[in-house]
């Protein structure tokens, strides 16, 4: 065939071909926008002391965003890489520090500075206290019979915990720590009486201590209403929408209660509180 006419041929061919489609017509192009940025969640480092019941905060939350990334898209935890007071956790998280979810009781001046998700995260637990103290005074405790007797004691606490407003508030003496560690020696020490712990706390708590003349004190609750949140930054609300989507559908599809009752102390905790040995004292919010 000669040269010229094969030219045209392939010309003619090439000119029934469809024409390209117009920008407006083509699929568009996967972008960032089409699919949910990942979420990084940044917690409060768990002292490497900790019990088993401390990890329960983290893997609830886990839990929690598992259950969202169909809705909400992927997501990343990590942790901060060192210990913080509960002071200093409020102050990162309200200022989008170094930590951007956390978990603590509440109280009217975190509430105003912080986003809580308000779903209690251990229950009734949180609501009841009882007593670290020092062996040798158990029947010192066991003779007590009226809150104002309990008065003539001081209790250690947290400088910044939410509850060393309440036992304040109600005329209950208090000697404070700038840290939670500090507590123990002065309890052994005698620069206070007892220390308030959580019921799903004490036990744990007394194990990491033995040999040290500690117990838990047998016959008293303290009883006021102190809900254990997550808390985020007021800045991130996204972030506790989707924190209480998935805490609402872990409750609904029986995973929360699975989780939680996977914890021995929490076991603990809720068989003491419904036994009622204990004579409870009511306390006043403030």
């Amino acid at each position: 065939m000669p040269s010229g006419l094969l030219i045209g041929l392939l010309l003619q061919a090439l000119a029934m071909l469809p024409a390209p489609a117009a920008a407006a017509d083509r699929p568009a192009a996967a972008s960032p926008a089409n699919h949910p940025a990942l979420q990084r969640f940044v917690l409060p480092a768990i002292s490497t002391s900790a019990k088993e019941h401390a990890s329960y905060f983290p893997r609830l939350l886990q839990l929690a965003l598992d259950k969202t990334v169909a809705s909400d898209g992927p997501y990343e935890l990590a942790y901060y890489g060192r210990e913080l007071t509960s002071l200093r956790r409020n102050t990162e998280l309200k200022n989008n520090g170094v930590i951007n979810v956390m978990w603590d009781g509440t109280d009217r001046r975190r509430e105003a500075e912080l986003l809580p998700v308000r779903i209690s995260l251990i229950k009734e637990l949180n609501d009841y206290r009882v007593f670290l103290i020092r062996s040798e005074d158990a029947p010192r405790f066991a003779a007590v019979r009226t809150l104002d007797e309990l008065r003539r004691l001081k209790a250690g606490a947290g400088a910044n915990w939410p509850s060393t407003e309440v036992l304040r508030f109600n005329g209950l003496p208090v000697e404070t720590s700038s840290g939670y560690e500090y507590l123990f020696p002065m309890l052994r020490v005698k620069r206070f009486d007892y220390m308030p712990r959580g019921v799903q706390e004490a036990w744990a708590e007394l194990e990491l201590h033995p040999d040290e003349g500690l117990q838990v004190e047998s016959t008293i609750f303290l009883h006021y209403r102190v809900p254990f949140y997550f808390f985020v930054s007021r800045s991130r609300p996204e972030l506790a929408a989707r924190i209480e989507r998935g805490l609402r559908l872990a409750q609904k599809d029986g995973s929360f209660d699975r989780l939680f009752n996977s914890i021995p102390a929490f076991r603990q905790g809720m068989a003491e509180i419904a036994a009622r040995r204990r004579r409870v004292f009511e306390l006043t919010l403030p």
